[in-house]
């Protein structure tokens, strides 16, 4: 297990294109890493199957709480084979956690600067947003964890992007979570009865 810091950011096309350029001259290329993301949104915990498809690897995990609860996700990963995504979606969703998942493709470009890992990306639900994240041991100490938020955000002001509060963050993943929830209503309305 491990301490994923993580802050996010939303921005426009224009400024999607001139972060990348940016990351490109001055930061550490790590590459596209597209990815084909099943998320079930818990009540206190978000739990993920990934496709990265641009990797061509798997893996589940278990963030011990959602976005918009702090920067600081304790995390929980395994690797499992790409073949064996859609039997992992099968057994959550048996389990009943069906109604909280929300599958969305990520095109993402990863790049490191001055210590901090950065995914610019596009999806469907943010549009072009960035996250930023420095790794922790499991059981890193606050002050490692106040250290680590700094040092994203002294990242961010470096490259000019505004990192979304807490608040926001909240606020956005509740508007999306509730506009899913009546999307999904109105298909089951919509779906004939057999």
């Amino acid at each position: 297990m491990a301490i994923e810091i993580e802050m996010r950011a939303r921005f426009t096309k224009e400024f999607h294109d001139q972060l990348v350029a940016r990351l490109k001259a001055d930061a550490e290329d790590l590459g596209p890493d597209d990815k084909h993301i099943y998320f079930y949104v818990l009540p206190d915990q978000l739990l993920k199957v990934t496709d990265n498809t641009a990797a061509g690897t798997a893996k589940i995990t278990l963030k011990g709480s959602k976005i918009g609860q702090g920067a600081a996700f304790a995390e929980t990963e395994f690797t499992i084979a790409p073949t064996d995504v859609p039997a992992a979606v099968k057994v959550f969703n048996a389990l009943g956690f069906e109604t909280a998942m929300h599958e969305a493709f990520n095109f993402r470009h990863n790049f490191r600067f001055d210590g901090v890992e950065i995914a610019v990306k596009w999806s469907e639900a943010w549009g072009y947003h960035a996250e930023f994240e420095v790794l922790l041991e499991d059981g890193a100490s606050d002050a490692a964890r106040a250290e680590a938020e700094a040092k994203i955000t002294d990242v961010a002001t470096a490259l000019g992007v505004t990192l979304m509060t807490e608040q926001e963050l909240t606020d956005f993943t509740a508007a999306f979570e509730a506009a899913e929830k009546e999307r999904k209503e109105r298909e089951q309305q919509a779906a004939p009865i057999r």
